[in-house]
C-alpha cells in the first residue's frame, strides 16, 4: 500500500466535507443533539401520575382527645413527585376514572384501618381473625404500563415502612393489588406496541424520503410532473402504498410478538392495524417533506439522526411519557409515534374501542392531513 497515495485519498474525503456544509453541520450537531436529548431522556423519573385516594379510616380518638389517624399520615408520607394525589370518596367513581383511563391508580384504605393497626401492635393475636383484613390497603390500578405500577407501589411502600418507623409499632399492614389492565404484564407487552409503531414510522418514513430523493436524482419525478399527473394524486397514491405497507408491517411485527414472545392481546388487532397505517401515512408525507431538503441519497441518510432520537426518546416506546421531565414532555405531543403508541397499547393491552382511543386517531388524523398538504405544496411550488 502506498502511504503518499492513501493519503491523497484522505485529503479529498475531507476537502468534499469542507465544500459540504449539510455535513459538517451534521458532524458537529448530531453527537450534541443525541447526547441531550438522551441524557435529558434517562435523567427523569415517574412524575405525575394521576392517583386517586379513598380513605374509608376515621382515625381514632386518643385519651387526650386528639384525633390519630395512621391513614393519613401515610398519605403525607407518599412522594407526591410521584403522584398527582385527588381525594374521592366513591371508590367505584374512583376506579371508573382508572378505566377511562383518566388516573393510574386509586388507593383504599379500610375503615377503622387506624383502630385495627393499634389493637393489633397491642395484642398481635387479633391479626389471626378477620379483623386483620382491616390493615390491608387495596391498590387497584393500571399495570399495563409497568414502570409506573413500580413507582406507585414502590411510593405506597416506602411510605408505609416511613410512617411505622415513625409510630414505633410493626403491625402487618400489607398492600393487595387488583389490576384493572394489564393483569400480570411484563416490560415485552408494554413494549412491543411502541416497538410497532417505532419500526413502522422509521421504515415508511426513510423509504419514502429515499425513493423520492432517488427519483428526483434520476429525473423521473421531474418527468412524472410534467404529465397530467397531479401532485395531490402522486402523494395520495403513496399515501395508499405505504399505509398498506406498514399494515403488512404490523400484521408481522403482532404476530412474532404473539407467537415468540407470547406477548397478552386483549383487543381488536385490527383497530390496531388502522393506527399503524394512519401512522404510515403520516411518515410518508414526512418522509417526501424531508426530501425536498436533500439532493443526493447521502444528505437523506443525514436526516436519520434527526427521525430517530426524538421518536425514540419521546414518545413512550421503551419508557413511559410520565418518565421524561416535565418540562420536555409538551415535546412528546409533537411526535406522531407518540399518539400511535398510545393507540395501539390501549387497544392490545386493555381491549379498548374506538370509541376511547378516538383522541389519538384525531391527533394522527390532523398530523396526516397537514403533511400530506404541505407534501402537496412542495410539490407543486417545485413543478412551477
Amino acid at each position: 500500500m502506498n502511504l503518499s497515495r492513501t493519503l491523497t485519498v484522505t485529503k479529498r474525503v475531507f476537502k468534499d466535507v469542507k465544500n459540504d456544509k449539510r455535513t459538517i453541520a451534521l458532524i458537529l450537531i448530531a453527537p450534541i443533539f443525541a447526547m441531550f436529548v438522551f441524557g435529558l431522556a434517562f435523567s427523569g423519573n415517574v412524575e405525575d401520575v394521576n392517583t386517586i385516594i379513598v380513605n374509608h379510616d376515621s382515625g381514632i380518638i386518643l385519651p387526650n382527645g386528639e384525633n390519630q389517624s395512621v391513614s393519613n399520615k401515610i398519605i403525607s408520607n407518599l412522594n407526591t413527585s410521584v403522584m398527582n394525589i385527588e381525594y374521592m370518596d366513591s371508590e367505584d367513581a374512583a376506579v371508573q376514572k382508572v378505566v377511562d383511563g383518566k388516573a393510574y391508580a386509586v388507593i383504599i384504605f379500610p375503615e377503622n384501618f387506624t383502630g385495627t393497626i393499634y389493637e393489633t401492635a397491642i395484642t398481635p393475636s387479633i391479626t389471626g381473625n378477620s379483623s386483620g383484613s382491616n390493615t390491608e390497603i387495596t391498590i387497584k390500578d393500571d399495570e399495563s404500563i409497568v414502570n409506573i405500577k413500580n413507582a406507585i407501589d414502590g411510593s405506597v411502600a416506602d411510605a408505609i415502612t416511613t410512617t411505622m418507623e415513625d409510630q414505633g409499632v410493626n403491625p402487618p399492614v400489607k398492600i393487595n393489588s387488583y389490576p384493572i389492565y394489564g393483569q400480570n404484564a411484563q416490560f415485552i407487552d408494554f413494549v412491543v406496541p411502541g416497538i410497532m409503531g417505532f419500526i413502522v414510522y422509521l421504515l415508511t418514513t426513510l423509504l419514502t424520503l429515499l425513493a423520492f430523493v432517488g427519483e428526483r436524482t434520476s429525473g423521473t419525478l421531474e418527468r412524472l410532473l410534467s404529465t397530467p399527473l397531479r401532485e395531490s394524486e402522486m402523494v395520495g397514491g403513496y399515501a395508499i402504498a405505504f399505509g398498506i405497507i406498514g399494515t403488512i408491517q404490523a400484521a408481522f411485527l403482532l404476530l412474532v410478538a404473539v407467537l415468540v414472545f407470547k406477548i397478552t392481546v386483549i383487543g381488536n388487532v385490527f383497530l390496531a392495524f388502522i393506527v399503524v397505517a394512519l401512522l404510515a401515512i403520516v411518515s410518508q408525507a414526512l418522509g417526501i417533506l424531508l426530501s425536498n431538503l436533500a439532493k443526493t441519497e447521502g444528505q437523506a441518510v443525514q436526516f436519520v439522526p434527526f427521525i430517530i432520537l426524538p421518536v425514540f426518546l419521546l414518545s413512550g416506546v421503551f419508557w413511559p411519557i410520565q418518565a421524561i421531565p416535565v418540562w420536555l414532555r409538551p415535546l412528546s405531543y409533537l411526535v406522531p409515534p407518540t399518539y400511535a403508541v398510545d393507540a395501539c397499547r390501549a387497544v392490545l393491552l386493555k381491549g379498548w374501542g374506538l370509541t376511547k382511543i378516538w383522541p389519538d386517531i384525531l391527533a394522527l388524523i390532523v398530523f396526516a392531513v397537514l403533511f400530506l398538504l404541505l407534501a402537496t405544496l412542495s410539490l407543486k411550488r417545485r413543478k412551477d
